[in-house]
């Protein structure tokens, strides 16, 4: 069974752990890494002949062009992660659209390929915020993966669960959602797709997780650059305690359990994964 692997491009100050205690007007003073961070994945997968979706945000894009085009030319899907890294909650629906259409017209122009795929930066749609499936729908895209089956404070969606369905239909086009993929166990969701999680998470269980749920439909993971980078500058008084745990602790862990993964579990993009699985991606 082909899973579901991506990468959600952006670098580590543009994190929501530090939104609240960095301004956007403070990015432009911090060292860039998401670089040389993402390179490193891009080795990894050429290394292990996998490839991925790469949803990259557009302002990384816009500030490094070349990288856009790295990821397109090893032969990954580039997918979008808005513009500015704005939550949704935090946008109104005119400047979602904006971002959405903007993010997709620039991704394509720069890696020449056509755009699916859509994921809101910290999962942020959810049930306030729905609507904004409709914009995906008429900006173009043919699927999504931003909401997360869990309950978090600063996202979550559980009521809908982890399997892919068509979420929005217009004519002949059509929106697919991915969610985010979680392991049950007496009834208890067990968020294994990646992140945080990957690296708080023992590797044990979060291979019995994904083996469990591929017993019964492809799942998804995702990681992040700045996840693979020990020696990211520390951050730490931008956040709460609570933040700088789940942004630092395990860091160490992110590449070999990420060696681990490409042996063990079968992955390409989540274009590739959706096709498998019988959804056809046609874009308007």
């Amino acid at each position: 069974m082909l899973n579901a692997l991506s990468v959600d491009v952006e670098d580590y100050y543009q994190v929501l752990n530090f939104a609240r205690g960095l301004p956007r007007s403070e990015w432009a003073r911090q060292e860039s890494r998401v670089v040389p961070n993402t390179r490193r994945l891009l080795a990894l997968f050429a290394e292990h002949q996998v490839h991925a979706t790469f949803f990259v945000l557009g302002c990384v894009a816009a500030q490094h062009p070349e990288l856009v085009r790295e990821i397109a030319a090893a032969g990954h899907e580039v997918g979008s992660h808005g513009m500015s890294h704005a939550v949704i909650t935090s946008m109104t629906r005119a400047e979602f659209r904006a971002e959405a259409r903007e993010s997709k017209a620039l991704l394509e122009d720069l890696s020449g390929q056509p755009v699916h795929g859509f994921r809101a930066p910290s999962f942020s749609i959810m049930e306030k915020t729905l609507w904004a499936l409709d914009e995906l729908l008429d900006a173009g895209y043919t699927y999504d993966s931003s909401i997360f089956p869990v309950r978090h404070p600063d996202y979550g969606m559980p009521s809908v669960g982890d399997v892919a369905h068509t979420i929005r239909s217009n004519g002949s086009h059509s929106l697919v959602e991915l969610p985010m993929s979680v392991a049950r166990c007496c009834g208890v969701a067990i968020p294994v797709s990646g992140g945080g999680y990957f690296r708080l998470l023992p590797w044990w269980l979060t291979r019995w997780g994904l083996n469990r749920i591929q017993k019964q439909r492809p799942f998804v993971f995702y990681l992040h650059p700045w996840e693979t980078d020990q020696e990211q500058p520390n951050l730490r008084r931008f956040t709460s305690r609570a933040g700088a745990f789940r942004h630092y602790v395990g860091l160490k862990h992110t590449m070999p359990r990420l060696e681990c993964l490409l042996r063990e579990f079968k992955l390409g993009t989540i274009r590739d994964t959706l096709r498998a699985a019988g959804y056809p991606l046609n874009t308007q």
